[in-house]
């Protein structure tokens, strides 16, 4: 039987962590908001690592700068992460913006509009 949690996994799990330490710590540009690293997704070879990014209060036009500038940065980014992992290469990061919180807080809004519509004896009772 294979391993289940591969090598793959395992790089992209401490990528995650040390690019979220690296992003806190290390990287001092204004022009980044408060970033933080949902997943990371290394390819099969681990030449290539898309990084998911969400970026705190703000908006569309923020999202796309934050993402921009995370991209242009990729090579100072890519140096220290190389400092920090033993890896004889280090993958190419590509930032891309993680929507899937924005996308659970509007099913979650829709969830509690529609709540508030419906009767009150048509709402389930708690099983508690």
């Amino acid at each position: 039987m294979g391993n289940v949690y591969g090598r793959k996994d395992r790089v992209s799990s401490q990528m995650q962590k040390e690019l979220s330490f690296i992003l806190q710590r290390d990287i001092d540009d204004p022009r980044l908001g408060f970033v933080t690293i949902n997943e990371v997704e290394v390819t099969r070879d681990l030449a290539v690592a898309k990084v998911y990014f969400t970026v705190l209060n703000t908006d569309e036009a923020g999202k796309r700068a934050n993402q921009k500038c995370l991209n242009e940065l990729a090579p100072q980014i890519r140096h220290e992460l190389a400092k920090r992992m033993r890896l004889r290469h280090i993958a190419e990061l590509r930032f891309h913006y993680d929507d899937s919180f924005d996308t659970g807080m509007r099913v979650a809004a829709l969830l509690s509009e529609v709540a508030k519509e419906l009767p009150v004896e048509d709402l389930p009772e708690d099983e508690s």
